[in-house]
């Protein structure tokens, strides 16, 4: 494994944990030169699934897209990387349950809304923004309307 602080390629394995699910191994690693610590997440990778665009395009799924839209969702936000990798390993894993290998970007662009909404509603509200490309502020304030209305039904079922 190359170190990403000084590129040398022996590290050595500290610690190496199974991920609940078991579909990914969470590694701490130590370069043998700069004595830097970092860490990798080693998971099977799963080659046949497509992916439709709006455009009818078809591209190969790339689980790294998800991970950067959430990133950039979740920017100054008090959300943890692991919590963040948690997400997009279960967007992941719902994604491959689905019948097929095909999957339209609509459908994945709905489920990381539906996870983004249960894990922060500012980083829900930032990537709906994005992803359903709202066109002024009323747009915006609809969705917030929405969210704030969802969130006192929450609160009157519980009284």
């Amino acid at each position: 494994m190359r170190c990403p602080y000084c590129g040398h390629m022996e590290t050595k394995v500290l610690d190496s944990r199974d991920a609940e699910d078991l579909a990914v191994t969470r590694r701490r690693r130590e370069c043998e030169k700069c004595e830097k610590r970092f860490t990798t997440y080693e998971r099977v990778e799963f080659l046949d699934l497509m992916v439709r665009k709006k455009d009818g395009k078809t591209v190969p799924f790339e689980r790294k897209k998800i991970e950067v839209g959430i990133h950039k969702a979740c920017e100054k936000r008090p959300i943890s990387h692991e919590k963040i990798e948690e997400t997009v390993d279960e967007i992941e894993r719902d994604i491959r349950k689905k019948e097929g290998t095909e999957i339209t970007s609509t459908e994945i662009g709905e489920m990381v809304m539906d996870k983004l909404k249960k894990l922060d509603k500012v980083a829900y509200i930032r990537f709906a923004s994005v992803y359903r490309e709202f066109a002024d502020l009323n747009e915006f304030e609809g969705e917030v309307k929405k969210l704030l209305k969802k969130g006192a039904e929450k609160i009157e079922k519980k009284d």
